[in-house]
C-alpha cells in the first residue's frame, strides 16, 4: 500500500522564497512545526492509501488530465489560518491564478479520479500552501504577533512574482516522527 496525492511541486525559485518566509515567520512563532521549504507543495487530491493497481489507475487519470491541461502560472496572495483565530491549527500561504487553469485542472482532474472510481473531495478547491502546523495552543504574545502578520502585507511575505506550473505529479507520502517525507512516483508535463 502507498500513500498517495497528487499534487503541484513548488520551483526552486519559490522554494527559495518560501524559505525565507519561513525563517522570518518562525522567528516570531517558535513552536509552530514549520515545513522543509523543499516539501511545500500545493495537493490537488489526497487518495490515502492505495493498492499497485489503484496507483496504476491514478497515473492514468493524472496523465489523461495533464494532457488536456494547459501550463499556467500564479502569484502568491496572503497568509491565512486554518482553525479559529484564537486556536490555529495551520498557516498557510494563499495563492492566485487568475487565468482560471488551475481550477480547470482541478476540476479535470477530479472527473479522470471518479471515472476511474475514486472518491474526490467534493468541498470547494482552496488553493493554498501549507507553511506549519500548530499543535500547542499560542501564547497572547504570538496570538497578537500572527494577526499582525495575517494582515501586514508589506513584510516581504507576499510575493508578486510569478511561478510557472509544467507539471502535475504522483506523491508518495510516508510518515515518519521527523514528519512526513514526500517522493515523486511519477511527473506528467501539462500540455
Amino acid at each position: 500500500m502507498t500513500r498517495t496525492f497528487i499534487a503541484l511541486e513548488m520551483n526552486e525559485a519559490l522554494q527559495l522564497h518560501l524559505g525565507k518566509t519561513l525563517r522570518h515567520l518562525a522567528q516570531a512563532l517558535p513552536n509552530a512545526r514549520w515545513v522543509d521549504p523543499a516539501s511545500i507543495h500545493l495537493t490537488l487530491a489526497f487518495l490515502g492509501e492505495l493498492t499497485d493497481k489503484q496507483l496504476a489507475e491514478v497515473a492514468q487519470a493524472t496523465s489523461a488530465t495533464a494532457r488536456q491541461a494547459a501550463r499556467f502560472s500564479y502569484s502568491l496572495t496572503r497568509l491565512g489560518i486554518f482553525g479559529s483565530p484564537r486556536r490555529p491549527q495551520v498557516i498557510w500561504m494563499g495563492i492566485e491564478e487568475p487565468s482560471g487553469k488551475l481550477l480547470h485542472l482541478h476540476r479535470l482532474l477530479n472527473q479522470q479520479l471518479v471515472q476511474r472510481g475514486f472518491e474526490v473531495d467534493t468541498r470547494p478547491f482552496s488553493p493554498h500552501l501549507t507553511l506549519a502546523r500548530v499543535k500547542a495552543p499560542l501564547t497572547a504574545q504570538e496570538l497578537q504577533l500572527l494577526q499582525s502578520m495575517l494582515s501586514n502585507r508589506s513584510q516581504g511575505i507576499v510575493s508578486t512574482d510569478m511561478y510557472l506550473v509544467q507539471h502535475l505529479n504522483v506523491m508518495k507520502s510516508e510518515l515518519s516522527r521527523a514528519g512526513a517525507q514526500y517522493t515523486c512516483l511519477q511527473e506528467y508535463a501539462l500540455s
